[in-house]
Parts: C-alpha cells; structure tokens; sequence
C-alpha cells in the first residue's frame, strides 16, 4: 500500500501557476483579437445586418 501512496504522490495531476498564467495571457490575446476581428468594418455590418434579419422574422 505505501507504494501506491507514493506513486500517487509524485504524479502531476494539474497545472502550476505557471501554467495558469500562460493560459490566462493566451486566453485574453485571444479575445483581443476577437474583439478587433468583430469589431471591424465588414464583420460589424455582417453581424448587425445578421441581427436586423432575425429581429424582423416573421413568426
């Protein structure tokens, strides 16, 4: 049984804070860069005339 204990022990069952941090910062370049993609000319036409075309369906 202690031998079961300690393999258990020495495994690396999660991220470290390390880990976390590189998540994070690639998790908000991400949304930065979904921001400006929905946020510019083209996409924000296609979007609101999107949004116009499901708010004025007829039911």
């Amino acid at each position: 049984m202690p031998r079961e204990w300690l393999r258990r022990a020495r495994t690396d069952a999660g991220m470290s804070t390390a880990e976390y941090a590189v998540g994070t910062i690639a998790a908000c370049a991400l949304a930065g860069v979904l921001y400006k993609v929905a946020t510019s000319g083209p996409v924000a036409a296609a979007l609101e005339s999107l949004i116009g075309k499901a708010l004025s369906a007829q039911f």
